[in-house]
């Protein structure tokens, strides 16, 4: 499998520049049905990455097609471009031309899977949502919105929310959620800060750590150690019928029954039940006396 940059030199990620990487893609020659069928073959056969390069080059433009339908998420064209690109390499080397397909109508859809993951990846999946349905509002949403001309949020009347909804299978709340938080993208934590007392400082310095200190977890650490050492010496203060009731009913994976305790100390159900909360609370009485 070839990489960003292949056997020939070309390079597949578009970062340096898009303009010249547009123009580059447009030299290279469409494949016939007949020259991308015996091409895929042998392939398959040999895996010669000129054969592989070859199928690759030929959809270049396909890739750049494809993105352009997602340039309205706020992200780079070359960063969307050079994920396609990435769908596009997994299809070369998934690809079966025995089942008939055209190897574009293969490809289309590793080259969206690739981009939209990364544009939810970048999105935040814990603000947009993982279900399916949450998936397909998300990019579908602004499609929507732009093919009924929907300028602006005041235009977008609960009527229009029940159609979209209803189109999408999701709820009336779900929509004007998505709706919301795609008008404000994430930012970075470490986007410098622009105005002029805490230039040329990150966001990310401003943000208080909530995980507790150095000195906070020795002390956590000690006064576990303290209340660890409190329970094991609590115990002295139970008969042994009393600690064997209490670790049998309250202690171990699989609590004894108290009919079984019952049978085995020959007394009743009540009594063994009496004997383990008096156990508990000798042992509360210990602990918080000491």
């Amino acid at each position: 499998m070839i990489g960003k940059k292949d056997i020939n030199g070309f390079d597949f990620s578009p970062e340096i520049n898009l303009t010249r990487y547009l123009r580059s893609v447009q030299q290279f020659p469409i494949l016939s049905y007949e020259e991308e069928f015996s091409i895929a073959q042998e392939y398959i056969k040999t895996k010669n990455p000129q054969l592989s390069y070859k199928l690759i080059t030929s959809h270049l433009r396909l890739v750049v097609k494809i993105v352009a339908q997602f340039k309205g998420y706020g992200l780079p064209i070359a960063d969307l471009i050079a994920e396609g690109n990435m769908g596009l390499l997994t299809a070369v080397e998934k690809f079966n031309p025995d089942k008939g397909f055209r190897f574009s109508t293969y490809a289309m859809w590793w080259i969206k899977a690739s981009v939209q993951k990364y544009i939810l990846n970048s999105w935040s999946l814990v603000k947009i949502g993982t279900t399916a349905a949450q998936k397909k509002l998300f990019f579908n949403l602004r499609r929507i919105k732009d093919r009924m001309n929907l300028v602006n949020d005041t235009d977008l009347t609960d009527d229009i929310i029940a159609d979209i909804a209803q189109r999408l299978d999701v709820s009336h709340k779900d929509v004007v959620s998505m709706n919301e938080r795609m008008k404000a993208h994430d930012g970075s934590l470490n986007a410098l800060i622009t105005h002029d007392e805490d230039k040329g400082r990150e966001w990310m310095d401003f943000v208080a750590d909530s995980k507790p200190n150095q000195e906070d977890r020795l002390g956590q650490r000690e006064q576990y150690r303290i209340q660890h050492q409190k329970l094991l010496s609590s115990f002295k203060c139970l008969n042994n019928r009393e600690k064997d009731i209490l670790f049998k009913r309250r202690l171990e994976e699989k609590a004894v029954t108290l009919d079984e305790l019952s049978q085995y100390y020959h007394i009743s159900k009540e009594r063994v039940r009496q004997i383990e909360l008096n156990s508990v609370k000798k042992l509360q009485n210990y602990i918080y006396s000491k």
